[in-house]
């Protein structure tokens, strides 16, 4: 397709950006932290990590990851929220050329010991607050090292004692736990500070995160994402973010987890690239919390999904905020609705722009200009070097317009090398030269913005994350008293859609109540069922597959 999408770029983006400016996420950050070391770079809860802190923190972090015999390529687990913990952490992994697992702090038993498995993860950097979980599949993974920490570990005394205290005692949101040999994560630092820390050359073909995903089934499978990857997204991002933001000025809010691909790279590692103050919010639910803490500062940029600036729209106090520094906001992850963007640059004065990408994209693919004047519908337009090509079953390239949808698929530095050990589901998804299927149907205009009409997966979207039908029906399944099931996604004020399930029941008495305390022990909040219906049978194409269109329909 040609690349009609040029001529509406905003002055200074350029059509291509130059991969061999740097090595690997590695190099980003060492210049990085030379060039901006004396400024901020992640805060939490008023406590502020500068550059050079990140660069000596994170340096003794890897030291200490050497010194367990751990090499080049081998996983390193980390499952925490937002908390200055995870950047150390995270840059410690990548420098000691090691690979980044990120796990969901919420997973279950059951999704935890898949991801550590299916990964090889080798040691795990956990939060204590979710080591009960771990304690219950340590045995059954390759987990070898357990690095624990507290929520406050990287606070100065007597602010450390007081929050763990808290924490702990006080809120008690430590369920009780038992792992022998453990190493806490201050004792990791300061074992790897007097240690030397061994170069690890990278290079744009070395792994840098598994990035776990649903992919186009119910399994979860992890996409490798290279150095390079990474490196070309950085670079895209920071290109497109250019002409509108300025390095080493920007304060950004970071309420996504940073486990999440968005946050990661939108937030985490974008501004860390461009010299930019993160500001790291634990626990966005708190939404009363949350405010409060904006009220605090002058920000400039905040990322988000549409129901997040939406509650924030709809808490007390939001709209009394100062937003005279704030530049734009950015949404992704899920649809921004007309509604709330409108209602957001009314309330805030600046635009909410969406953008589009996915987890084996690292994720950027598409974003709208951010200097939009008003809501647009579109996902933006394909970033630089980025090929955007609207194709048909039958893989053939589709015109422009209306009147010709098909399936969008990607060709660009920043697509995957593929699934982690599943070479016959990257067959499904790479085309014979090289484009991503994304999944999504969509069609592009004269101008080469791209509009999303429906998802040919039967993913299901809450708030941002995916949730994949057949994981959840394989849930409800092991329930005795369901003889069939079928999950789907239904409209949600909240979270945009919620996860419906249609059985068909096995145990007359079976009843929805039971069904959800069910799914509650073995998947993630956001994926438990919101609603169950029974029906004495579900709808089916003639060879026996379950028609959840109809389902979704009705």
């Amino acid at each position: 397709m040609e690349k009609v999408w040029l001529k509406d770029y905003p002055s200074g983006i350029p059509a291509e950006i130059d991969l061999g400016e740097f090595a690997s996420i590695k190099d980003i950050l060492e210049k990085s932290c030379a060039r901006f070391a004396d400024l901020p770079a992640y805060s939490n809860m008023g406590v502020t990590l500068r550059y050079r802190d990140i660069d000596r923190l994170s340096r003794d972090f890897a030291a200490f990851l050497q010194g367990l015999g751990l090499g080049k390529g081998d996983r390193v687990a980390l499952m925490m929220p937002n908390i200055l913990q995870y950047p150390v952490a995270l840059f410690g992994v990548l420098r000691a050329g090691m690979v980044a697992v990120n796990v969901n702090p919420l997973y279950t038993a059951r999704e935890l010991e898949h991801q550590l498995s299916d990964s090889g993860a080798a040691a795990i950097v956990i939060v204590e607050n979710f080591a009960h979980t771990l304690e219950q599949v340590l045995e059954k993974t390759p987990v070898k090292t357990v690095v624990m920490s507290q929520i406050g570990d990287l606070f100065p005394w007597p602010k450390r004692f007081l929050v763990n205290l808290a924490v702990k005692h006080l809120k008690k949101l430590v369920p009780a736990w038992r792992i022998p040999a453990v190493t806490a994560f201050r004792d990791a630092l300061k074992i790897g500070s007097g240690s030397t820390l061994k170069e690890s050359p990278l290079s744009h073909d070395d792994l840098a995160f598994l990035q776990y995903t649903g992919g186009t089934t119910g399994v979860a499978k992890g996409a490798m994402l290279t150095h390079g990857n990474m490196v070309a997204n950085l670079q895209q991002a920071s290109a497109w973010l250019s002409p509108f933001s300025k390095p080493a000025e920007e304060i950004v809010i970071t309420a996504l987890p940073l486990y999440h691909i968005f946050s990661l790279t939108a937030n985490c590692l974008t501004f860390m690239k461009m010299g930019g103050h993160n500001i790291l919010i634990t626990n966005p639910r708190d939404l009363a919390g949350f405010v409060k803490e904006l009220g605090k500062l002058r920000f400039s940029i905040i990322t988000g999904v549409n129901t997040l600036f939406n509650a924030l729209l709809n808490t007390p106090g939001f709209e009394r905020l100062d937003f005279s520094a704030l530049k734009f906001s950015l949404g992704g992850g899920m649809a921004v609705q007309r509604a709330v963007a409108e209602n957001w640059r009314k309330v805030t004065g600046a635009p909410l722009i969406e953008a589009y990408g996915l987890t084996e994209t690292s994720p950027a693919v598409c974003i709208n200009p951010l200097d939009l004047k008003e809501y647009n519908g579109s996902i933006g337009l394909p970033i630089s070097s980025t090929e955007l090509s609207i194709r048909g079953d039958d893989n053939r390239e589709l015109g422009i317009g209306q009147d010709q949808v098909g399936e969008i698929c990607i060709r660009g530095p920043q697509v995957m090398r593929g699934y982690w050990n599943r070479p016959d589901e990257t067959a499904k998804v790479m085309t014979p030269d090289g484009f991503l299927r994304t999944g999504d149907l969509g069609y592009m205009d004269e101008r080469g913005y791209t509009r999303i009409v429906d998802r040919k997966k039967d993913m299901i979207l809450v708030s941002g994350f995916n949730v994949y039908p057949n994981e959840v029906e394989d849930v409800v399944a092991l329930h005795p008293g369901v003889l069939e099931a079928a999950a789907v996604g239904v409209p949600d004020e909240k979270s945009g859609e919620a996860v419906k399930v249609v059985v068909v029941k096995k145990d007359p008495a079976l009843t929805a109540e039971a069904l959800i305390a069910h799914c509650r022990l073995h998947l993630t909040g956001y994926k438990v069922p919101r609603r169950v219906e029974f029906r004495p049978e579900l709808p089916k194409t003639n060879v026996g597959k379950i028609l959840r269109r109809l389902l979704r329909d009705s």
